[in-house]
């Protein structure tokens, strides 16, 4: 997941998460938070965000042991808003050199040919050497980034182009939350394209209150929105999204699910027209010589990966 910008973490942690994103409906009312009485007084919002700043940046090393299986659906609607293709594909979410990708093993249910497999390589080997470049031409400024290599808004900057308001806990899957709203301020002074998106944006915050993490979050756009360069923005007015994470091994936060729904188009892994849905499954941690717990790379009928066989012990 992104650091803390909403946006980004729709548009490039999901996509990093799962590298490639509302509301919630019926498949997920068992995620549905509930609320719980106030009892202790509620932290302020600018130490609560500036806590899951420090927080998501220094558990970016915890996520890099971990690999886990990602799975997209996306509805291309037409003019009508009716279905006319969905796509699916699945991946191997993993860390290299630093930078989260997804690399594809299956397309609409058929796992990859050697040949595509191979070419699949070399594309993350080029993404991967062109995202360890922009980011260390940002480091080199001082900007904040991802492991893409794209620029993150701070904390301080998200609470002076919006605010947060009606702060309540409540209990998200088993676990006290604290959950505000949000909403940009279109008066607000932006230093760059991607401030204005942020100040278009409302919607919601759950923010777990013993870890201090962004957990779970949903909002759209208010207008059309365009950005060339950098993530390659298209934002269509009304495109909303949801994502939730969840907590693995009591020690790491992970994606979940994503869903959105409108128009809208991010740099070259993320072009939604219709309905895009992601969920991530079988996390899996790394062993300590770097070889991913269980992964053979095939899918089953029901398109989990299927665990590796162990091979033949050599006879005496």
């Amino acid at each position: 997941m992104g650091r803390l910008s909403l946006l980004h973490i729709l548009l490039v942690a999901s996509a990093a998460a799962c590298a490639q994103r509302p509301a919630p409906n019926a498949d997920t009312q068992a995620t549905e938070a509930k609320p719980m009485p106030q009892a202790k007084p509620m932290p302020s919002m600018s130490e609560l965000l500036l806590d899951v700043e420090r927080n998501q940046k220094a558990a970016e090393a915890a996520r890099e042991n971990y690999t886990y299986h990602v799975h997209i659906e996306t509805q291309e609607f037409n003019g009508s808003g009716e279905t006319k293709k969905t796509i699916t594909s699945d991946a191997e979410s993993v860390t290299i050199k630093g930078v989260r990708v997804n690399r594809v093993v299956a397309r609409n249910g058929v796992p990859l040919t050697p040949d595509e497999a191979k070419k699949e390589s070399e594309r993350l080997d080029k993404d991967v050497a062109r995202d360890l470049e922009r980011r260390s031409k940002r480091d080199s400024k001082g900007e904040a980034t991802d492991s893409r290599g794209d620029q993150l808004i701070t904390a301080s900057r998200f609470l002076e182009l919006g605010s947060f308001s009606n702060p309540r806990r409540e209990m998200l899957e088993g676990r006290p939350v604290i959950v505000a709203d949000y909403a940009g301020d279109p008066k607000a002074k932006t230093h760059n394209p991607g401030e204005a998106a942020v100040r278009d944006l409302v919607g919601t915050v759950w923010i777990d209150e013993a870890d201090r993490m962004l957990v779970k979050g949903e909002g759209h756009f208010l207008n059309d929105f365009k950005l060339l360069g950098g993530l390659g923005l298209d934002i269509h007015k009304g495109f909303s999204f949801s994502f939730l994470a969840t907590k693995i091994n009591d020690e790491v936060w992970l994606p979940a699910e994503v869903d959105a729904r409108g128009r809208a188009r991010a740099y070259i892994f993320l072009s939604v027209n219709g309905h895009f849905h992601l969920t991530c499954s079988d996390y899996r941690k790394f062993r300590a010589n770097s070889k991913i717990v269980g992964m053979s790379g095939a899918l089953d009928e029901s398109g989990q990966p299927v665990p590796e066989t162990a091979p033949d012990k050599p006879k005496p």
